[in-house]
């Protein structure tokens, strides 16, 4: 495999954008990056969202198809403060450290909680191919309920 960071410096796709509006939500983080002419050039988007609080965390990650617009991206988005609501929030674009590439993605959630029945749609991440939502593979083991401690989340 490819050590953490993605391997050659010039390859990677993925980007982490810090400092999002924390009452953001997955599909405003997707108009708000469709708008600036990106829709379509990502294949993968999470938006993590707190299960108790229900807000988002403030973070995302994006996988690009090319890293040419990972990098257009970067430019375009660094520094960002235009969102759709009220925020003194400016955007900080990074490349993505723990995973990059669509596939270390797929395999870091394909078997996560998150992906378990009881987790709504909102909480999870997706898939996209030329701009439309796709599904996400399925799991390769038996998925466990997300917990707090040893409480199961309720949803």
């Amino acid at each position: 495999g490819v050590a953490a960071g993605g391997g050659a410096r010039g390859k990677r796709t993925t980007v982490m954008l810090r400092n999002v509006p924390n009452q953001y939500t997955r599909a405003l983080l997707q108009d708000t990056i469709d708008a600036l002419g990106f829709a379509g050039r990502y294949d993968f988007l999470y938006f993590p969202i707190d299960f108790q609080t229900r807000a988002g965390l403030g973070y995302a990650f994006l996988n690009f198809v090319a890293t040419t617009d990972a990098v257009q991206f970067r430019r375009a988005f660094h520094g960002f403060s235009s969102w759709r609501i009220p925020s003194p929030k400016v955007c900080n674009v990074g490349w993505g450290e723990a995973h990059q590439g669509l596939q270390a993605h797929i395999e870091r959630y394909r078997n996560s909680p998150l992906m378990h029945e009881s987790v709504p749609d909102v909480y999870r991440p997706i898939l996209l191919s030329g701009g439309r939502r796709v599904p996400f593979p399925a799991p390769t083991k038996r998925i466990k309920p997300p917990r707090k401690g040893s409480e199961r989340i309720v949803f």
